[in-house]
């Protein structure tokens, strides 16, 4: 065999190997990029998972305080009911008591009517009423007790009663001439209307209302 078909064979030869090898270093490279492209797909797809979840923790979070915020608005809601509950318990609890005391005060206002303050014989009698009703009309002022007297005031139907009306040079028309029976608030609400007489101003009719 020449050398020129020696030199030939040879490079046959290498080019073979060098194919096979080139060949080998694609293959490996290709498997290399799949794997990373599969590593890469799942990363992306446990981000996602990740994401989610804590899109839904945040939900909940968001859930719960909104329940807790609900809740404790409620719980104010009912403090506060519960709160006027025994305010309007403590004014007015005394109101079926309060009515009992009226007459009482009542009779005592006219006693003292009946009284001559100025004769021997009655002036110890109207001190002792007098004296009692004043401390007895003290005591039920502290707990919200109050008198409607408005002789010489507007006619006020909110907290008076006309029994009648007459006419009056020295009252003005509408306004109360006289009372004939106390009236009573107990803690702004009214327990007894003021009995009066209105004026009707000049004039000579009388006409009951």
């Amino acid at each position: 065999m020449s050398n020129e078909s020696s030199k030939a064979e040879q490079e046959q030869v290498d080019t073979v190997v060098e194919g096979e090898i080139l060949t080998a270093d694609e293959a490996e490279t290709g498997t290399d990029g799949a794997g990373l492209m599969d590593e890469l797909t799942q990363a992306n797809f446990r981000i996602e998972e990740l994401e989610q979840a804590l899109a839904e923790s945040q939900a909940k979070v968001e859930e719960q305080v909104d329940s807790v915020t609900r809740a404790a608005a409620s719980e104010a809601n009912i403090r506060r009911r519960a709160a006027q509950d025994v305010e309007k318990a403590r004014k007015f609890a005394l109101e079926k008591f309060a009515n009992e005391l009226l007459p009482v005060i009542d009779n005592m206002e006219r006693a003292l009517q009946g009284t001559d303050a100025e004769a021997e014989e009655t002036k110890a009698i109207y001190e002792g009423v007098e004296l009692t009703l004043k401390s007895f009309i003290s005591t039920v002022d502290k707990f919200g007790l109050k008198v409607v007297d408005p002789q010489g005031e507007a006619f006020n139907p909110e907290h008076h009663q006309a029994i009648g009306m007459q006419p009056s040079a020295e009252f003005p028309a509408n306004t109360v001439m006289m009372v004939m029976q106390k009236g009573y608030i107990l803690n702004e609400r009214l327990l007894r209307p003021a009995m009066v007489m209105v004026s009707q101003g000049g004039g000579s009719v009388d006409t009951k209302a």
